[in-house]
């Protein structure tokens, strides 16, 4: 299974605010970090996230077609993360709302570009 994510950055500042208020709220923090990279997660728990500077010094670009979804413990906390992502320098891809299925999402950008999501399954 997925151990981690990592994604480009080319504002190492701007983009950790970003993910240090969303995985504050998903009860994570920063567990690894130097000059190049931050990664937030639990040593001991599921699959984390990481924000890099690209290794070969070039500007970090979207993957069209790639996107990171973040678990939720319910609708509130879909929502929740998604207002976080707004108020952090995030943009809109889809205000949180049922998708069919049981699967109830919201989708945003970080402030780089990368799509992301919070999801939560099962909930009506």
């Amino acid at each position: 299974m997925i151990g981690y994510v990592t994604l480009g950055t080319n504002d190492r500042e701007k983009s950790s605010k970003f993910y240090d208020a969303l995985c504050g709220e998903l009860g994570v923090g920063r567990m690894m970090e130097n000059e190049q990279f931050i990664a937030w997660g639990k040593p001991d728990g599921g699959a984390g996230i990481g924000l890099t500077k690209p290794f070969d010094g070039n500007a970090a670009s979207v993957g069209n077609g790639v996107m990171v979804a973040f678990e939720a413990k319910d609708q509130a906390q879909v929502q929740k993360l998604y207002d976080i992502a707004l108020a952090n320098g995030g943009t809109d891809e889809g205000a949180p709302g049922d998708r069919g299925g049981g699967f109830y999402a919201g989708y945003f950008r970080d402030p780089d570009g990368n799509k992301l999501n919070a999801f939560v399954m099962g909930q009506e």
